[in-house]
C-alpha cells in the first residue's frame, strides 16, 4: 500500500526518526523501508512531517504493513471507540466494566499510550471544561503535538479539541511574517503559537487563567514567548487597549462569538481579516454569521467574505463552519 513517507539518508535515518517520534508522527501501522540508501520513514501526516522537520523530502511510496502491531481492537470482541490526544487515550463510555476493558486493552496494545481518560460530564461552564474518569496513568495532563508545535495542557482544567488541528492549520498557513494577530479566546495557543512561528506578534486572551498560564508555557517550549502577549481576562475589557491594532482576528468561539463582534470591529486596524467560528443549521449555515458581521462592522468597514468553509459536522443536520472576513475600512 502507498502511504506517505520521509527520505532520509541512512547516516540522519535515527534523528530524523527521533523528531519525528517525538512529534508523534510516526505511522506505526508501517514498517521502515531502505533502499539504495534511503530511509523511507511513514507518516501519519505529511503536511505536519514538513513542518516537524524542515526541508524534508515526503513521497508516496508501498511499505510493508508491520505484522507485529497490536490494536485494541485485536483484545477485544468488539471495535472500541477512543480519541488519542499525545500519549492519552479518550474514552466516551457510560458503562465503567467497558470503559474499563478499553481501558486495559489500549494499554496491552502497541499503541504509545500512557493514560487512559473516561468522559465524565459534557463540558460545562464558561471556561468550557468537563470531568474526566482517570483510568490509568498519573494525571490528566498531557503534551500533544500538531504540525510541528507541541503543547501542555491540563484536560481537566482547559478546553482543547484535537479534531481541530487541520482546522487551525489552514488558518496558519494565511499568516504572514510582521503580522499583528489577535485571539480572542486563545486557549492553550493552538492558534496563537503556529501563528507566531510564521513571524506575527501575537495576542491571546482568555478568561480561564489556566489556559493562559499553558499559553505562557507553550509559547516558552516552541520558541517564541518573545513574540506572544498572553491576558487573563474578558476579551471585551481588554479590547479597548488594542483600539485598531488587529491585522487578523481569530474568534473561535462558535456558540455565542456573535456576542464579542463589537469587540472584533474595535480591535480591528484599517485592513484586518476575521476568522468567525459558527454552529448553525444546516439550511443556512454562513447567513446568520454573515448578517451579524455586517450588523457589527458596516459603514465602517467594507466587508468582503473571503472564505465560506465547513469545519466538521457538529451534531444532526447542524455544522460548524467558519467565516474567514476581510473588513477595510
Amino acid at each position: 500500500m502507498e502511504v506517505p513517507c520521509v527520505r532520509v539518508a541512512r547516516e540522519a535515518g535515527e534523528a530524523t526518526r527521533t523528531r519525528l517520534a517525538e512529534a508523534d508522527l510516526i505511522d506505526d501501522a508501517y514498517e521502515i523501508a531502505v533502499e539504495d540508501g534511503w530511509l523511507y520513514i511513514p507518516v501519519s501526516d505529511a503536511d505536519a512531517a514538513r513542518a516537524a522537520l524542515e526541508d524534508a523530502a515526503i513521497v508516496s511510496r508501498t511499505v510493508d504493513e508491520r505484522e507485529t502491531q497490536t490494536t485494541p481492537a485485536d483484545l477485544l470482541p468488539f471495535e472500541p471507540s477512543y480519541e488519542r490526544l499525545g500519549r492519552a487515550a479518550l474514552v466516551d463510555e457510560d458503562d465503567p466494566d467497558r470503559a474499563r476493558e478499553i481501558a486495559d486493552a489500549v494499554l496491552e496494545s502497541d499503541l504509545p499510550v500512557e493514560t487512559v481518560l473516561n468522559k465524565a460530564s459534557k463540558v460545562k461552564g464558561e471556561t468550557r471544561v468537563r470531568d474526566w474518569e482517570l483510568l490509568a496513568g498519573e494525571d490528566t495532563e498531557v503534551v500533544h503535538r500538531e504540525y510541528g508545535c507541541e503543547f501542555l495542557l491540563d484536560l481537566a482544567t482547559v478546553y482543547f479539541s484535537p479534531r481541530l488541528a487541520t482546522e487551525r492549520h489552514r488558518v496558519a498557513q494565511q499568516v504572514a511574517a510582521d503580522e499583528r494577530a489577535f485571539d480572542m479566546f486563545a486557549g492553550v495557543g493552538p492558534f496563537v503559537v503556529p501563528f507566531a512561528k510564521r513571524g506575527a506578534d501575537c495576542v491571546g486572551v482568555d478568561i480561564n487563567a489556566e489556559a493562559i498560564d499553558y499559553l505562557r508555557e507553550n509559547a516558552r517550549r516552541n520558541g517564541v514567548a518573545d513574540s506572544v502577549t498572553a491576558i487573563c481576562g474578558d476579551v471585551r475589557d481588554v479590547a479597548a487597549d488594542y483600539d485598531g491594532w488587529a491585522d487578523r482576528i481569530v474568534m473561535n468561539l462558535p456558540h455565542s462569538a456573535d456576542e464579542f463582534l463589537e469587540s472584533a470591529v474595535t480591535l480591528a486596524g484599517d485592513d484586518c481579516v476575521i476568522h468567525y467560528y459558527d454552529i448553525q443549521h444546516e439550511d443556512d449555515p454562513f447567513g446568520p454569521g454573515e448578517r451579524a458581521i455586517r450588523a457589527a462592522a458596516e459603514p465602517e468597514y467594507e466587508v468582503t467574505v473571503e472564505t465560506r468553509h465547513t469545519v466538521r459536522s457538529y451534531a444532526p443536520h447542524e455544522l460548524n463552519v467558519c467565516l474567514d472576513v476581510r473588513l477595510e475600512r
